[in-house]
């Protein structure tokens, strides 16, 4: 069962996942949504990177899992690490900041009423201590999500495409083009949730024609779209799985 709410952290999402152990239905993928989490999955503090294509969660039959899905852009700077070290990955929290305070924060969560409003406040803790998030990302992503170019995104910001493409790896963990692949992917298959017939929402999110959005549906989430169009609503949205081998430096 799978559960969302706004964050009180601008722009960000709180979520909640029961994956039920012993009914042998596997866990529905994770897709590509130019967001990362921060995960408290069966008691471990986890990070969940941008990624670039459907994600198979394995080993959380039975556990609570929660996250904090952060809007794009905004991570790299509350976790201290650039967004393309993580990019397809999923790491303990440890690697990325000091073990000790970890510890602390699992104790915590660990004996907490509501862990999920615990977790919840450890993101508005490190965005306190953040700053605000960059305007020029935010501006980043709400060009490409009304369907501008690459080029014209650039210009809009003032960035020359080189830049461009360095910033956007660093926010979003990967190039503008592709942040753009991943939002309008996004786009048609809320539509497509929502019960909009797949040649409409493939027109609608900007896509060419229903064939393009079906290309795009198996290349970035692995899947047709009637295969999506037959999963729980929201299912494929929220990040708990188990971390792939780490190695990204540690920070304080």
């Amino acid at each position: 069962m799978y559960k969302e709410r706004t964050s009180r952290l601008d722009g960000a999402m709180v979520w909640t996942r029961t994956a039920r152990a012993g009914d042998g239905s596997p866990p529905c993928p994770v897709l590509p949504d130019g967001c990362m989490d921060l995960l408290w999955i069966g008691g471990r503090l986890l990070v969940a990177g941008p990624d670039t294509r459907a994600y198979a969660p394995e080993g959380i039959a039975g556990l609570y899992c929660a996250g904090v899905r952060f809007a794009p852009g905004t991570a790299p700077a509350l976790l201290g690490v650039p967004a393309h070290e993580l990019r397809d990955r999923r790491v303990e929290l440890a690697d990325l900041w000091s073990p000790a305070e970890v510890r602390r924060l699992t104790a915590r969560l660990a004996v907490a009423q509501d862990p999920t409003a615990a977790l919840e406040a450890v993101a508005l803790r490190r965005a306190a201590a953040a700053g605000p998030p960059d305007p020029l990302l935010r501006a980043v992503v709400d060009a490409l999500e009304a369907g501008r170019t690459v080029a014209a995104t650039a210009d809009s910001v003032g960035l020359g495409a080189r830049q461009l493409h360095r910033r956007s790896l660093d926010a979003f963990g990967y190039g503008p083009k592709t942040l753009a692949r991943v939002l309008r992917l996004q786009r048609a298959l809320t539509l497509v949730r929502a019960g909009v017939p797949f040649a409409d929402a493939a027109l609608a999110a900007g896509c060419a024609d229903q064939a393009h959005l079906a290309r795009e549906t198996r290349e970035l989430a692995g899947l047709t779209l009637g295969a999506y169009a037959a999963l729980v609503p929201g299912e494929a949205l929220a990040k708990s799985e188990t971390p792939q081998p780490s190695g990204s430096r540690t920070t304080a």
